[in-house]
């Protein structure tokens, strides 16, 4: 890639992130009702890509493959799923409980497993 292709590449870019940061206030201007289904779009959004993520992060997870095959039963995987949910129950915020599950998981991984 020669550095004036890396240039627009990089230019897109720029633009493509900065017109999905300003559309929603070219759309919805200060002063003017959000429709419902927008609203309701905002609170059920999260949530389910929350839930994707949960299934993305398993799908390829052995819950049978016994330990003497080199197998976790799904321990590491399960545990820090709890673990997230567990801190984001008693904070309520997403990042603690991301970076507490993921802490959790990657010293499963490493280190006991």
């Amino acid at each position: 890639m020669t550095t004036t292709q890396m240039a627009i590449t990089v230019l897109i870019c720029v633009l493509g992130t900065v017109f999905t940061r300003f559309i929603p206030y070219i759309i919805f201007p200060e002063g003017r009702k959000v429709p419902a289904y927008v609203e309701y779009l905002g609170k059920v959004l999260g949530p389910a890509v929350f839930g994707i993520l949960v299934v993305y992060c398993i799908r390829n997870t052995d819950f049978v493959t016994s330990f003497a095959n080199g197998g976790t039963h799904g321990i590491p995987e399960l545990a820090s799923i709890a673990v997230t949910i567990l801190v984001f129950r008693l904070r309520r915020q997403m990042v603690p409980a991301m970076i507490a599950g993921t802490a959790l998981y990657m010293i499963l991984v490493q280190v006991v497993f």
